[in-house]
């Protein structure tokens, strides 16, 4: 049985782009922003993370790649191209359809981890407990009713492409790959 993706060509050819030096930074600048910022909704994340200050993560999926630096405030930062990684995080999927499908199912992406096992244990923490209140952001800037509103409107369209997808048949192109040694985030 063939279990080739229909769209291999395609997949190949996107992971011959290479976007520019100067995208990739403020992509990641933009992603650090957003990270803070949901850090800062959550008080007990920003202690559990100060108290590994200095510390380095670098995550990998593929072929993007991004070295966070803890703050002594338990934020992060981009770490300097010098500093070791202190922990190195891969999700195992390369696959980004595997990976929309796997978190619109509610499932973790298998993710390999290497280094402190501390720093590991309270980012596990975090992947278990941080969550971002879009509600609470939209609010500031439409207002309490239409916020809810919108956010309702979201997560019924969630909760449709969820059911959608444990009754839509599963490609043969669309198993995840990975060791048996990999770990699931959460678990």
């Amino acid at each position: 049985m063939n279990k080739t993706s229909p769209f291999s060509f395609l997949e190949s050819f996107v992971k011959q782009l290479q976007p520019p030096p100067w995208l990739v930074a403020e992509g990641q600048q933009r992603l650090v922003l957003l990270l803070n910022h949901v850090l800062m909704q959550e008080k007990e994340a920003q202690t559990r993370l100060a108290r590994k200050k200095g510390s380095v993560v670098h995550w990998r999926w593929g072929s993007f790649a991004l070295d966070l630096l803890i703050t002594p405030a338990g934020l992060t930062d981009r770490a300097p191209s010098h500093l070791p990684a202190d922990l190195t995080v891969t999700v195992a999927v390369e696959a980004p359809w595997v990976l929309v499908q796997s978190a619109l199912e509610g499932k973790a992406p298998q993710v390999k981890i290497d280094g402190d096992v501390q720093l590991a244990a309270e980012l596990g923490w975090l992947a278990d407990n941080l969550r971002w209140d879009i509600e609470e952001d939209l609010s500031r800037i439409v207002g309490d009713v239409p916020a809810h509103a919108m956010a309702g409107a979201g997560q019924r369209l969630l909760a449709a492409l969820r059911e959608f997808l444990v009754r839509a048949p599963k490609p043969p192109f669309a198993a995840g790959k990975g060791a048996s040694a990999d770990l699931q985030a959460g678990a």
